[in-house]
């Protein structure tokens, strides 16, 4: 880094460079434990949420995860540090999409098209339906 930045103001001194730096990786260990713990969480909450739901409504025990995990998400705030970033540094990059969910989004769409148009997913949908529906008859709600 160049001392005249640091003396503009423009950078953070360097104790507070140390102390983000060493509290990412805290939080970065918080963060990979709870991602270890939500792998498996989430499949056995969306499984029962499937097998303990009606036949088009399951149940909330997947959608109580989520909304457990993104408590934590907003608790651990990996990238506080972001704040002591100088200004010149904090500008977006562009990444072809803004953030994974679009990318998600944009996946979907084809799905949804290729199904509308009666297309190999349409047969996979109708499979996979008749599956769960199998599957809830022999789980029945509670």
């Amino acid at each position: 880094m160049n001392s005249n930045l640091n003396e503009s103001g423009n950078y953070p001194d360097r104790w507070t460079l140390i102390r983000d730096l060493f509290v990412l990786q805290a939080k970065l260990v918080v963060d990979g434990f709870r991602d270890l713990l939500l792998v498996p969480a989430s499949l056995v909450a969306g499984i029962w949420s499937l097998l303990s739901g009606d036949k088009d409504r399951p149940g909330p025990q997947f959608y109580e995860l989520i909304v457990l995990g993104k408590q934590s998400e907003i608790w651990i705030d990996l990238f506080k540090a972001y704040e002591n970033a100088p200004e010149e540094l904090r500008r977006e990059h562009e990444l072809g999409v803004r953030n994974l969910d679009e990318l998600v989004d944009r996946f979907e769409s084809f799905v949804v098209d290729e199904y509308e148009r009666g297309g190999v997913t349409a047969q996979a949908k109708e499979r996979i339906d008749k599956a769960l529906d199998a599957m809830q008859r022999r789980h029945p709600p509670e």
